[in-house]
């Protein structure tokens, strides 16, 4: 099934046919095409046993494909040595995997070791990765996994993943064993190395509501293994490809959209003519609709105004963001 959507010209991952059957008859994944862009967020979101987890497992090899190809940036891959393959490819767990009688600093060390690095170097490269996911080397380098919080094992696992400066990272509901506050901090976090790194990256998740705020593109798995629709998640709630995943998007829908739609300076009306009185709390033209909404919501007030850095670009109403989310679609 072709079901790759518009998607960038350049994949760094390319699975064209790949389908999984178990010994035992189970059609994990059938007849599968999906294009990953250099640099992307791919989301993988469906119900248990859909087949999400096993499309992600086989990038790496960790499950043989019965069927088709993989090729990561335009080699083929399910041809060559797996292990080779797997030190090339960052893959985070929801578990994380820690070794749990290795201090912190030489859990992130393990991957530049096998690589061949020498310990001074494989060392520095930890303490990086360690500030970049937000851990202080000199508080956490030598402590134990159980000495930490779930999150902070979190952070660790992505540093560890990234150690080699891996093209591609891939990563099996990251964040799905801590909290729901400590979840979406987490989420901010990567999203933030994301912007910094651009790595490729593949992202298991039973959650709507994470995949469309992580992902430039979502995948929907349908039971049985089949993709129902790849899309961005604005079209994805805008425009579901059949009633499987309008019921998965669920009836408020509208209202994910509101996240991921950002201001659009065309549905701003100028600031001419605009009482004080009516205007709120300003927001900056980078914001989504949903926390413009949030803001118009707080204040009471029929307006807030917009601007970019110090400068005023016009004023946002109720209305401008039901033009937005309807100009979104199109």
């Amino acid at each position: 099934m072709d079901v790759t959507g518009s998607g960038p010209a350049e994949p760094m991952i390319r699975l064209r046919g790949v389908g999984k059957t178990f010994a035992n008859g189970t059609h994990a994944v059938r007849d599968l095409d999906l294009d990953v862009g250099r640099g992307e967020l791919v989301c993988l979101v469906g119900p248990s046993g859909c087949g999400k987890s096993t499309t992600l497992k086989m990038i790496n090899r960790l499950i043989e494909p019965t069927t088709g190809t993989i090729e990561i940036d335009g080699r083929d891959v399910t041809g060559e040595d797996a292990v080779a393959l797997r030190r090339g490819i960052g893959y985070v767990i929801q578990q994380v995997g820690l070794f749990p009688h290795q201090r912190i600093e030489a859990n992130v060390m393990t991957v530049p070791l096998l690589y061949g690095e020498s310990r001074s170097v494989a060392r520095r490269r930890a303490h990086e990765l360690m500030e970049m996911v937000g851990l202080d080397p000199a508080t956490y380098a030598d402590r134990f996994p159980h000495q930490l919080s779930g999150g902070q094992r979190q952070r660790v696992g992505v540093a560890r993943a990234l150690a080699a400066d891996p093209p591609v990272l891939l990563m099996d509901e990251p964040f799905g064993a801590v909290d729901p506050i400590v979840r979406v901090r987490l989420q901010d976090e990567f999203l933030r190395l994301q912007s910094e790194l651009g790595k490729t990256v593949v992202l298991v998740t039973h959650d709507i509501d994470e995949a469309v705020r992580m992902g430039d593109r979502v995948a929907v798995f349908a039971e049985g293994g089949r993709l129902a629709q790849y899309d961005t998640p604005v079209a994805l709630l805008g425009r579901p490809a059949d009633d499987f995943v309008a019921d998965f998007v669920g009836s408020t829908a509208g209202l994910r959209r509101l996240t991921v739609t950002p201001i659009d300076e065309a549905h701003l009306e100028p600031l001419d003519g605009v009482s004080t009185g009516d205007l709120g709390s300003t927001i900056d033209v980078d914001s989504t609709l949903e926390e413009a909404l949030a803001v118009l919501l707080r204040d009471d007030k029929p307006m807030i105004g917009v601007r970019r850095g110090v400068v005023f670009v016009g004023v946002l109403t109720p209305n401008g963001i039901h033009r937005a989310l309807r100009a979104s679609l199109r």
